[in-house]
């Protein structure tokens, strides 16, 4: 077998799927880490980059590490996604986050 010219195996990635139902339940899939999460805002990693989730009385209700999937209920205001074309914009987030 001819090491220097392995070709690159390329695998699909995978689906990712924001659901919302009255912006009080919301199910995610495609999730890679839960980052940090509270009352107010769940920072999530997803295949798409990272997702931000903010809201009033946000709750963990299921977690299916192996699926990638995430539930979340409570008020939801706000989704927004960071990723590395917003460079400035992740470095402001997360600078405020670790303080």
């Amino acid at each position: 077998m001819n090491y220097y010219n392995r070709e690159e195996i390329t695998r699909p990635q995978p689906d990712h799927h924001v659901k919302i139902n009255n912006r009080k339940e919301m199910e995610i899939n495609g999730i890679k880490e839960i980052d940090s999460f509270d009352n107010e805002e769940f920072l999530l990693e997803t295949v798409m980059g990272y997702l931000i989730v903010r809201g009033q009385n946000l709750q963990l209700v299921n977690l299916d590490v192996d699926e990638g999937i995430v539930s979340i209920k409570g008020k939801v205001y706000d989704l927004s996604y960071v990723d590395e074309h917003q460079q400035e914009k992740a470095k402001g987030f997360f600078s405020k986050l670790f303080r």
